[in-house]
């Protein structure tokens, strides 16, 4: 009897379940199909508002500056060779790869033996046609008195001839006597003659005499110089370089010895654009004397000389564009010829340009501007010069607009913005008091003492406690709590 009651409650109970079940089963299936034949609407949209970089544009005078690269070269650059050949007898100490040389130094001498015996030959040759020009004056000196001698000769036979022809007539001379007379007057006349052409040749003897010695003379002063470029000379102040030879060495003539550069009248050649080029002319196509700065990174120690333009080159050279221009730099302590340094050449100033950030100006020239209630608006600008991360731009209603310094994307006209100015007043830092060491001690023991406080809280708390100065604010929120 027992056993059946107990069932029949299970049952009871079982059917009682099951009941609920289905209840519950057929609220959610009514609950959902209410919800699913719910008309659902879509939430509101909200405008997305961008925060964004503004700069105030001011129009100034700017300017520009052309970076490049060039290298560095000397002005004055010597290739030193031997003009005659011979065996090197003595160097100077300075005659190495490096060495200082000064205007007048003696770098090297070449044996001057055989340049030596060559110009005692032509001297001696020089002496004999000098000794021979006397001579030949000498000679003249005679043969012009001869000659005087025989025109006086000639007269007194014509005289003769001349008296015996008078006596004839007279009839007191003969005929014999007046053809005697006669052949001896043209004798004494061919006689004069013979001395003219004497006197011609000891003239020519002359002449070929002079052009003997100018000869000889010529010969000895090559033979002179000969002798003197077996001693090689600093022609001016300078620094060796590339050094080949040692002394006892045999050289021949022209042999390049060494090269001599003057590393302190140095320049910078560098090539520009051909607009670029353009903007360096003035009004009269004349290249100006734009300051320049020329900067030698040496491991992270900038080496910095300042210079001006001097010249262009006169082609821009075969299969070349562009213009090649140089640079003079004034003080160049430190740069070398062969460097390859930085250059920043100024250009004429700009006037009422505005500097913007490259990323302000799209591939349109545009830039964006803040307009009513905070939208974009778009503004077309000129490109005048790009300077590195800066452009340099003029456009109609652009002074005193706010431009957006960084283009996205996702930013256009008519695009709800945030500017962020980089005038707007910065956040006061909060104040701060310095704690006597009671007052330190009385707020620390507090804070340690506080079971509620977390430990991270509590370690960042007594951290700021241990300052020399703590913010006021932390101080009275803490001493509030203590009177509490």
């Amino acid at each position: 009897m027992r056993f059946f009651r107990q069932s029949m409650i299970g049952l009871f109970l079982a059917a009682v379940t099951l009941g609920l079940m289905v209840y519950a089963a057929q609220i959610v299936g009514s609950a959902v199909q209410d919800r699913m034949a719910r008309e659902t609407k879509a939430p509101a949209a909200r405008e997305r508002v961008f925060a964004v970089n503004v700069r105030q544009a001011e129009e100034q005078t700017e300017i520009p500056v052309l970076e490049t690269f060039g290298e560095v070269q000397s002005r004055r650059t010597l290739e030193l060779r031997a003009a005659v050949g011979g065996r090197v007898l003595s160097l100077s100490d300075r005659f190495e790869d490096g060495g200082t040389v000064q205007a007048g130094d003696v770098l090297l001498r070449i044996d001057r033996a055989d340049a030596q015996a060559a110009l005692d030959r032509l001297q001696a040759d020089l002496a004999d046609a000098e000794a021979e020009a006397r001579d030949a004056a000498r000679v003249l000196v005679l043969e012009r008195d001869e000659l005087t001698a025989a025109g006086e000769q000639a007269g007194l036979r014509e005289k003769a001839y001349q008296r015996q022809v008078d006596l004839q007539s007279r009839g007191v001379g003969t005929s014999a006597a007046v053809e005697t007379a006669e052949l001896a007057a043209s004798s004494a006349r061919q006689a004069v003659l013979a001395r003219r052409q004497s006197l011609t040749q000891a003239e020519a003897r002359i002449d070929q005499a002079t052009t003997r010695i100018a000869r000889a003379r010529i010969a000895v002063s090559e033979a002179e110089r000969k002798l003197a470029d077996t001693t090689l000379i600093a022609p001016f102040d300078g620094t060796l370089g590339a050094t080949s030879v040692v002394a006892g060495r045999l050289v021949n003539a022209n042999e390049r010895l060494a090269d001599l550069i003057d590393t302190t009248d140095l320049e910078v050649s560098f090539v520009v654009s051909t607009a670029q080029y353009a903007r360096l002319l003035d009004a009269d196509g004349v290249l100006i004397r734009a300051p320049v700065t020329a900067t030698l990174d040496v491991s992270g120690v900038d080496l910095v000389a300042e210079g001006t333009l001097r010249r262009a080159s006169a082609t821009a050279g075969s299969g070349q564009t562009g213009r090649l221009l140089f640079a003079g730099l004034e003080r160049p302590l430190g740069f070398q010829p062969g460097d390859f340094v930085t250059l920043r050449v100024q250009e004429p100033a700009l006037e009422n340009v505005v500097r913007l950030p490259a990323a302000a100006v799209d591939a349109s020239n545009t830039v964006l501007v803040i307009g009513e209630s905070d939208r974009l608006e778009q503004l077309s600008v000129d490109l005048v010069r790009r300077q590195g991360d800066d452009v340099l731009v003029r456009g109609a209603g652009l002074q005193g607009r706010e431009v957006v310094e960084a283009r996205t994307p996702l930013l256009g006209a008519g695009v709800a913005v945030r500017p962020l100015r980089r005038d707007a007043p910065a956040v006061d830092a909060p104040a701060m008091v310095e704690l006597t060491e009671e007052r330190r001690a009385k707020l620390i023991a507090f804070v340690e003492g506080n079971e509620r406080m977390p430990q991270e809280a509590k370690a960042r708390m007594l951290a700021r406690l241990a300052e020399p100065e703590v913010p006021v604010e932390i101080v009275e929120r803490l001493e509030s709590r203590m009177r509490g």
